[in-house]
């Protein structure tokens, strides 16, 4: 008698119960890592969380027409992606306005200390 047979599970119940039978998103992972290097990353930053967000939300709709097909993770990573890439995208919005502030304000007092 085989006595591993007991203890042996089949590979469809092993996949039932931790997911792995599902694939990921196929954009989750470059979402994620767009998402980061937009709040990480200056001046550049907005383009990479543009790109991030257009990967993420692409991510989102395959994933809302066939949730089965995809895992859970894949699709929690690509849902912090697209987070990350929209707090990337007002962080270098935010820095752009205060950047033009400064040198606008720079500008006009450069020209009234001139004048004097």
């Amino acid at each position: 008698m085989d006595s591993n047979k007991e203890f042996t599970q089949p590979q469809s119940v092993f996949n039932e119960q931790f997911g792995s039978s599902n694939q990921p998103l196929p954009n989750a992972t470059a979402s994620l890592v767009l998402g980061i290097l937009s709040i990480v990353v200056c001046y550049l930053g907005w383009i990479l969380g543009i790109i991030g967000l257009v990967l993420a939300l692409k991510d989102k709709r395959l994933y809302e027409a066939n949730p089965e097909a995809y895992s859970r993770s894949s699709y929690n990573n690509s849902k912090t992606g697209r987070i990350c890439s929209i707090v990337g995208i007002v962080v270098q919005l935010l820095f752009l306005i205060i950047y033009i502030g400064i040198m606008y304000f720079a500008f006009s007092n450069f020209k009234e200390f001139r004048m004097q």
